[in-house]
């Protein structure tokens, strides 16, 4: 028997832990106290099985998010419907919980490398370098598969299949892919009001009093074999509230606000 139990990527599962509950305890205030997180859907979380589910989601910041999962699945698993009060939940978080990551962010600085440690699954971009998209596409690395396929089969893997925090960008067919592969579980969550609440990297608090909505939805109904990478696609961005169609529903002065703050982020 060992005696330093570790998971599937060699993480030592008690540093894993401890590395939850301070951060947890660090960002809770974040969620309630400077800002509100108006949850929807924790009973969904609580009916779904410990391995192959992957969570699908549209990204607004690099750390934030992902940080708020942890959150809300945690206190959701702890029996709280629909909040985080109280961050005690955290004391035994669920340790077999991934997220995808780009390397390079994961790489970039001591706290993103810390972060990782909590449960990145770092990925190679092969349409973006730098920050900025390039247009010959790098090879997939084939480690990345592999190591998301091992995630899927220890516990729940979270994903954003833009690949990007911006808003309306086309979902990567790579997930698409993974699905098909894998047939996993897929849980869509929608965010919104975190990229007004805090900096890009979600480190920093750019506005208070921000309502922030975190909705978890059923499981998406996928026909695995039958059902091809373009449907799953198009399934992916109508659930993340991502598809093109949604531009249409958004209020004409919000799209101009968006186009002004474009404007001076130029200058």
């Amino acid at each position: 028997m060992k005696l330093i139990k570790r998971n599937p990527f060699g993480h030592i599962l008690f540093l894993k832990k401890w590395l939850i509950r301070i951060a947890g305890v660090i960002t809770h205030r974040r969620y309630r106290g400077f800002n509100e997180l108006q949850i929807e859907g924790s009973e969904i979380l609580r009916q779904l099985p410990e391995q192959n589910v992957l969570f699908i989601s549209n990204h607004q910041t690099y750390f934030a998010d992902v940080v708020a999962m942890f959150h809300v699945f945690n206190a959701s698993l702890s029996g709280r419907q629909n909040n985080i009060r109280n961050v005690g939940y955290l004391w035994n978080p669920k340790l077999n919980v991934y997220y995808v990551a780009a390397g390079e962010t994961m790489r970039s600085g001591l706290l993103p490398k810390i972060l990782a440690y909590a449960g990145a699954i770092t990925v190679e971009r092969t349409w973006r370098s730098g920050g900025k998209d390039i247009d010959e596409k790098k090879a997939v690395n084939p480690n990345d598969t592999e190591n998301i396929m091992k995630a899927l089969a220890d516990g729940w893997v979270i994903t954003f299949p833009q690949g990007t925090t911006k808003s309306f960008k086309p979902v990567r067919k790579g997930t698409a892919h993974i699905i098909k592969k894998h047939k996993p579980l897929v849980v869509p969550i929608v965010i919104d009001g975190f990229r007004r609440s805090f900096d890009k990297k979600g480190l920093r608090i750019k506005k208070k009093n921000i309502l922030k909505s975190f909705t978890i939805k059923p499981p998406l109904d996928i026909d695995y074999d039958r059902e091809s990478v373009e449907e799953i696609v198009e399934k992916i961005e109508f659930a993340i509230e991502q598809h093109p169609s949604f531009l249409k529903v958004i209020p004409a002065e919000v799209l101009e606000e968006q186009e002004r703050l474009n404007e001076l982020r130029r200058w």
